[in-house]
This record gives structure tokens, C-alpha cells and sequence, in this order.
């Protein structure tokens, strides 16, 4: 567990930028088949990201157990939001903008969709970056 758990959030956050990145940067290239391209490949990603959050909550749970550090308390807090963002609303919007991009429907829709994901997605990215480094510095692998 040990092992695994910082694995599966660093999988988890990697996963999560590389599709904030993609979709940020295919939106400044402004092609659309880069776009269309970014959109129908996210959905194909979540089979990585889903499993590795869940066991992200887990096996964190599992290890911070009764401890009672602040650091494991704020990272206890912060998962359900993760979870909760990702399932109600980044999930969602990976499969609509999908939707949107096979039928190569980039209007306002699209945009509106597109810009909610940026957000949350976001939002989760910062969440998972307290998470991790409230993970370095439990293990005192960095200063607090």
C-alpha cells in the first residue's frame, strides 16, 4: 500500500494534466481536427484515471486509517471533492464534448461544455497537487 498509493495518484494527476494540457493547447492551436481529436480521445483515458483515483481514496483512507496529522485530515477532506468532481461533472462533460466532436458540433454548446471542464478540471488538478505534496511531506520527502 505503501507503494501503491502515491503510485496511483501520481498516475491519477498525470493522467488529469495530460488531458487539461491537450485540451488547452489543441483550443490555442484553434484547429479544429486537433480539437476533435483531443475530445474523442479523452473518454478512451478514463479506464486509466477512474481506477487509479478510486485506489488513490482507498488505499489513502486505508493508510491514514485513525492518524490524526493535519496533513492526512486535509487530504481526507479533499478526496470526496475529487471524487465528486470527476464522477458529476468531468466525466460528464468528457462524454458530451465527445458527443459534440463526432458530430463536429463546435458551437456555443461545445464551448460552454468545454469551458465547465476546464474548470473543474482544474480545480481537481489542484486538489491532487495538495494531496500529493501533503503525501511528500508526511513521508519528509519535502520541507513543510
Amino acid at each position: 500500500m505503501k507503494v501503491l498509493h502515491p503510485a496511483a495518484g501520481a498516475l491519477a494527476l498525470a493522467t488529469m494534466l495530460a488531458f487539461w494540457l491537450s485540451t488547452a493547447f489543441g483550443e490555442i492551436s484553434g484547429n479544429m481536427e486537433v480539437i476533435r481529436s483531443v475530445k474523442l480521445a479523452i473518454p478512451w483515458g478514463l479506464p486509466l484515471l477512474i481506477p487509479a483515483l478510486a485506489f488513490a481514496g482507498f488505499s489513502g483512507f486505508r493508510l491514514g486509517g485513525r492518524w490524526n496529522h493535519p496533513a492526512v485530515a486535509a487530504k481526507k477532506k479533499r478526496m470526496p471533492l475529487i471524487a465528486l468532481n470527476g464522477l458529476l461533472v468531468l466525466v460528464p462533460c468528457a462524454l458530451v464534448l465527445r458527443q459534440l466532436a463526432v458530430n463536429a458540433d463546435f458551437g456555443a454548446i461545445f464551448y460552454a461544455v468545454q469551458a465547465l471542464e476546464l474548470c473543474a478540471g482544474a480545480t481537481n488538478i489542484v486538489l491532487l497537487g495538495m494531496s500529493f505534496r501533503d503525501g511528500l511531506r508526511l513521508k519528509r520527502r519535502i520541507r513543510a
